[in-house]
């Protein structure tokens, strides 16, 4: 199955070739002519009386002619253009040549970039589409301080630079004027040695090491003037605060959590002196109130679920009963259990200063905790996230749980209202429905999930409204009213209103970034539109030394994609100065721990037509694994994104029991950019869940088998059989 594509313009297919044709015959005719051959000093020396009669006798109609043809050389990447520099300098003088040369070798190259984008970039673009866009976002920050070293250094040769510049992005305007002035220097250097070309012997003596080292220095003034302009900017941001004179701590990290806790490890690891400062729990949010509470919730559901359907099994099971204290306190021992991973005693045994207190940025250097200053080269924010609670009006009368709040529950709500329909609302909707609530789920939306593709959120909304679960999409809360009668939401859908009772809300319509209350106002730190804080691509904050990472740094709220981000915070804020990291996000899996589970890396359908990227679709049902049928689990499948005719992965979504422990095969792949074939040579035990991955990289290479070939082997093996 193959993304359907757009129609394409053949009008402009068309124009494209016609102005290939034309540039090729162009530069055919010119090979053809001999004038390769003539294009030499000799040849110049020779014309030089005819050329200066002509001047003396049309001195405008010369000049513009010398550029319309400089123009054309420049375009068509012919050879001469050097022959033709020193000719400038040769009929017109220094000044005047070097004007025209000017003007004529920047229009020149201009065209020949937009030649090359107007033939080639769509093609190229949609084979090299990842790499092409780290290109075009290079060019964007860059490319005009690239654009300018490239231009003052022979060494490269001008019309490679056309080409492979037409295949990126950079404005036009920009191409123009950087290369207007920094092939000045060198249109100064050739046209002047023209002045005096009667001296010349041949054209190798104008490219001599010592031009080339004097281009080169001066190819490097605009990178030194950014990083001037960078340490000012820093002296400036700097200036009013104090520097202290010895530091207390190499790193000091403000929050527990994953990220976190994984920033003081690897601090502590090379041999930091760190300081780990943590207002609440140890282990922050995932331990206490997010990952490990849910899924020991899920797991508690998933168990009274299977013995309400023991009887598939040929098991008679009475219906069982559910002590939801007991739950409960099930869901907190193992919080308890996984809790010594995160503590403070394992922490300070791997060398970390551990400090229980509230933290406070007071300037660049200084981290108050509790009042109590801590003086440090570099800062790694690490605050985490907090439940989105929504200005509804009367929601605050009326009481709310919110995924931080929702463990201190001890008697299971008869009438259950999830507000959100994302991952955290699906997964406690099926888990309180297996647990015996009447659970309503209301989404904004049209649709569950949504940053899955239509079908991944039509499956889940199907298996949830089976388990007992009224999930109400396209439902805009408008106010929550709390009565004698009893507690209401009140919602529109498709213009009508109407009350939707219950007895507890859980509020699960997303997470913010913890910003406020520990400095960051004062230090003017901005934050993005989606309220996190702004980084670089290296994670650094408006100052140097600080570095954000995890739920509070964006773009994901995961636990696994917070601590790849601390290690990278960690590394840079340590040892920035050597050398600097960038976090790779090529390949981020995510996981929905509905039942069955939802897991997906790099692509789906709906981001790749989004993002205009051509696909194909491979998938492989679950009802054909043995593994599948053998549990009575065959609801499920695997979804395969490839480039086109290729085995490379852009991305799968696994849907299945225990998906999320199968689908790392994926993002090693993707990780390795190893294809499908080496997934399918790969040997898989039997029977089990994992075997999914090979029998859809199966079914890819299936649809791709060469029938031609296939035709001619069962001729040879008829023949073979006499």
């Amino acid at each position: 199955m193959t993304k359907p594509k757009p129609k394409p313009n053949r009008t402009r297919y068309a124009l494209r070739v016609a102005l290939l044709l034309i540039l090729l015959l162009a530069i055919a005719a010119f090979f053809l002519s001999g004038l390769p051959q003539r294009l030499n000093l000799d040849t110049l020396k020779s014309s030089k009386r005819a050329l200066d009669l002509w001047q003396a006798a049309h001195p405008w109609r010369l000049a513009f002619g010398y550029l319309a043809v400089y123009i054309g050389v420049v375009a068509l990447s012919l050879p001469g253009a050097t022959l033709m520099t020193l000719g400038a300098g040769a009929i017109f003088g220094l000044w005047e040549g070097s004007l025209i040369v000017s003007f004529a070798s920047a229009a020149g190259a201009t065209l020949a970039m937009l030649a090359t984008r107007f033939i080639f970039r769509d093609a190229v673009r949609h084979r090299f589409v990842h790499r092409l866009r780290r290109i075009d976002e290079g060019i964007a920050r860059d490319g005009a301080f690239y654009l300018f070293s490239l231009r003052l250094v022979p060494v490269f040769p001008f019309f490679i630079i056309n080409l492979l510049m037409g295949l990126t992005a950079i404005p036009t305007f920009t191409y123009y004027w950087v290369t207007q002035i920094a092939m000045f220097p060198g249109t100064l250097v050739y046209v002047n040695a023209g002045t005096q070309f009667a001296n010349l012997k041949s054209l190798s003596g104008l490219v001599s090491p010592v031009m080339i080292g004097s281009l080169a220095m001066f190819a490097l003034l605009p990178w030194l003037s950014r990083w001037a302009t960078t340490a000012i900017r820093h002296w400036r941001l700097y200036r009013r605060w104090p520097r202290p004179k010895r530091y207390d701590r190499n790193l000091v990290v403000i929050g527990a959590g994953a990220a976190g806790l994984v920033s003081a490890y690897i601090a502590a690891t090379v041999r930091a002196k760190v300081t780990l400062v943590e207002g609440g729990e140890m282990g922050g949010d995932c331990l206490n109130t997010g990952c490990v509470p849910s899924k020991a919730l899920i797991r508690i559901a998933r168990a009274a679920h299977e013995a309400r359907h023991a009887g598939r099994f040929g098991i008679g099971v009475s219906a069982p009963t559910v002590d939801f204290a007991a739950v409960m306190r099930n869901v907190r021992q193992a919080i308890t259990q996984v809790a010594p991973h995160d503590s403070v005693s394992r922490y300070t045994q791997l060398g970390v200063d551990v400090r229980r207190g509230k933290a406070r940025i007071v300037t660049p250097w200084c981290v108050e905790v509790d009042g109590a200053p801590i003086t440090t080269r570099a800062i790694v924010i690490a605050a985490g996230s907090e439940p989105l609670v929504p200005a509804l009006p009367g929601l605050h009368d009326c009481g709310y749980l919110t995924s931080d709040t929702l463990w201190n529950l001890q008697i299971l709500p008869q009438r259950l209202l999830i507000l959100g329909g994302g991952p955290i609302g699906c997964e406690m909707a099926q888990a309180f429905a297996r647990l015996g609530s009447r659970v309503t789920l209301v989404e904004a939306s049209d649709r569950l999930l949504v940053r899955e593709d239509d079908e991944v959120s039509a499956f889940v909304r199907e298996r949830l409204e089976s388990e007992g679960v009224r999930v109400l999409t396209a439902h805009v809360a408008l106010s929550a009213r709390c009565e004698e009668q009893g507690k209401t939401l009140r919602c529109e859908h498709a213009g009508i209103e109407a009350d939707i009772a219950f007895d507890e809300m859980l509020i699960a319509i997303g997470r913010v970034a913890r910003t406020r209350g520990y400095g960051l106002e004062e230090l003017e730190i901005p934050l993005t539109r989606k309220h996190t804080i702004e980084t670089d691509k290296y994670l650094q904050t408006l100052y140097p030394n600080i570095y954000a990472c995890g739920d509070v740094a964006g773009p994901y709220q995961q636990t696994h994609a917070g601590a790849h981000q601390a290690w990278f915070a960690t590394i840079n804020a340590l040892f920035g100065s050597l050398k600097r990291f960038r976090p790779d996000y090529r390949v981020m899996p995510a996981v929905t721990f509905t039942d069955p589970e939802i897991a997906r890396v790099g692509l789906n359908e709906r981001e790749a037509s989004l993002q205009n990227i051509d696909y194909e679709v491979t998938r492989y049902e679950l009802a054909d694994l043995d593994r599948a049928v053998a549990e009575r689990e065959p609801r499920g499948f695997v979804k395969l994104l490839t480039s086109p005719g290729k085995d490379k992965l852009l991305g799968a979504t696994c849907v299945g029991a225990h998906a999320g422990e199968w689908m790392p095969e994926f993002a090693l792949a993707m990780h390795n950019r190893i294809g499908l074939g080496q997934v399918l040579r790969t040997v898989h035990a039997y029977p089990t869940f994992a075997e999914a991955g090979k029998y859809a990289a199966g079914a890819w290479q299936k649809a791709h088998a060469p029938q031609r070939a296939l035709r001619w082997l069962a001729r040879w093996q008829r023949w073979r059989r006499g």
